[in-house]
């Protein structure tokens, strides 16, 4: 089968589930594969902390029973493991809570359910901080993950697992959530690629704290994480769509089809955290190579928002999300949120200005590489170093709430490695709903071979 890589380690999931559609390769010998690389892999790593073996093998058994050649499922047969926040009936959801350790949801989430009709096999679920809460992953339930590249640093949180689990070649495909760069981030550490989708795209029912069900919560999502751009897109379209059948998605199609034709706007650092070198030259060399494509990259351009102002209206919005019905928490009052509310909807209309005259727009995902673990439980007294300074931790939000405030799609590109041998990357954001344009430009750069 030409193009289609037969290393089961280093396969796509559209490369595996291509080798199950033609009869190559079975469902069950690629879930016992897959399962073999975790049992090899996982345990200095700890990267997948549920494991659900004979239940998946029983799934792969039925579909190689009904398999046919032009079996339409785009992830026949193939092997995945999923955030442990994300619903799995039968497994538990904790979200790294040692309360919930027993907790058992009784139904898939719609993302998972989607996922399995799809024809995907469920493995188990990868690690996640307490309450999702952290850029490391660790909790007291299943114990600490680290960096494939270096165990002595973070995969990155709160979806560390899913990328640690993808990185090392465990699984092809991994389904993760962001909220403060909970995707993005951990796809930069760890050599991945990962796209937050557009909000509301994605039904987040099945994925809230153990017990609790309600409204979707503010800015958060779920999405892909995976080993090539087009496995986002796919997956993507398997995810995405509304829970109620009087509703229908239709993204648009991407806005080109190659990368000489995207006006692409490289996100200066005014305002924001300064970058390691090692973060921000990839970038500008990829800003060249883009120029030397053909593509109208710039630099500066009038119009953009005041990044600090918008900061303080993403924390408060982002404090409320997540500190809801928590002991200690001080809630803001219906008036606070609505203005909150009215801010976002400002912002988004400036977005959309800019996405005029701009296709994409590229900044980096975090200002360093994976950073070495770290025991200081508050925030306020950790740092990072970038260029030999140290900065605040905290300051990593913004740019995360770059994409996050205003509900924007942005898709997690690797692009290169430190001289230490860390993978560092970007975030390609688009406009509302126009997922597929970023997803179209991720992948043009990954055939280009201008991605890592």
């Amino acid at each position: 089968m030409p193009g289609v890589e037969t290393n089961l380690e280093t396969a796509t999931a559209l490369d595996t589930a291509a080798l199950v559609r033609s009869g190559r390769l079975s469902a069950l010998e690629a879930c016992d594969a897959a399962i073999a690389r975790i049992e090899a892999k996982n345990g200095p790593l700890n990267a997948v902390v549920v494991k659900d073996y004979d239940r998946a093998r029983d799934a792969a058994k039925a579909l190689d029973a009904r398999r046919t050649p032009d079996d339409p499922r785009p992830l026949l047969g193939v092997p995945i493991t999923v955030k442990e926040a994300n619903d799995v009936v039968g497994l538990p959801t904790t979200w790294g809570f040692e309360m919930f350790a027993n907790f058992q949801p009784q139904e898939d989430s719609p993302p998972v359910a989607r996922l399995k009709a799809a024809g995907a096999v469920i493995l188990g679920k990868t690690n996640v901080p307490v309450a999702l809460a952290d850029w490391e992953s660790v909790n007291p339930v299943y114990g600490r993950t680290v960096n494939p590249y270096d165990h002595s640093r973070t995969p990155g949180g709160s979806s560390g697992g899913s990328a640690a689990a993808l990185a090392s070649g465990m699984v092809p495909l991994e389904l993760g959530s962001d909220i403060g760069g909970s995707i993005r981030f951990p796809s930069n550490f760890c050599g991945v690629w990962g796209h937050k989708p557009t909000y509301g795209i994605v039904p987040l029912k099945g994925h809230n704290p153990p017990g609790t069900d309600g409204v979707d919560v503010p800015l958060a999502v779920v999405g892909p994480m995976a080993r090539s751009a087009a496995d986002l897109r796919v997956v993507l379209d398997v995810v995405a769509g509304p829970l109620n059948a009087a509703w229908k998605l239709d993204l648009p199609a991407p806005r080109h089809t190659a990368l000489k034709d995207f006006r692409v706007l490289v996100l200066g650092t005014d305002d924001l955290p300064p970058v390691d070198a090692a973060v921000s030259g990839p970038i500008a060399a990829l800003a060249e190579a883009l120029e030397n494509q053909g593509a109208q990259v710039v630099r500066k351009v009038s119009g953009l928002p005041d990044f600090a102002s918008v900061h303080q209206d993403y924390l408060r919005l982002l404090n409320t999300a997540i500190t809801r019905g928590t002991p200690e928490a001080r809630p803001i009052d219906a008036h606070a949120y609505m203005n909150l509310l009215d801010a976002q909807l400002n912002l988004q209309r400036q977005w959309a200005s800019l996405f005029r005259d701009i296709d994409v727009v590229l900044s980096p995902a975090f200002s360093t590489a994976a950073f070495p673990h770290m025991e200081e439980a508050e925030w306020a007294k950790r740092q990072l170093t970038v260029n030999g300074q140290a900065i605040p931790y905290a300051s990593q939000l913004m740019w995360a709430g770059l994409a996050t405030f205003p509900g924007l799609p942005s898709t997690a590109v690797p692009l290169a490695r430190t001289s230490e041998g860390l993978p560092t990357g970007m975030q390609v954001l688009g406009n509302l709903y126009e997922d597929r344009t970023m997803l179209a430009f991720a992948e043009l750069l990954q055939a280009e071979g201008l991605s890592a």
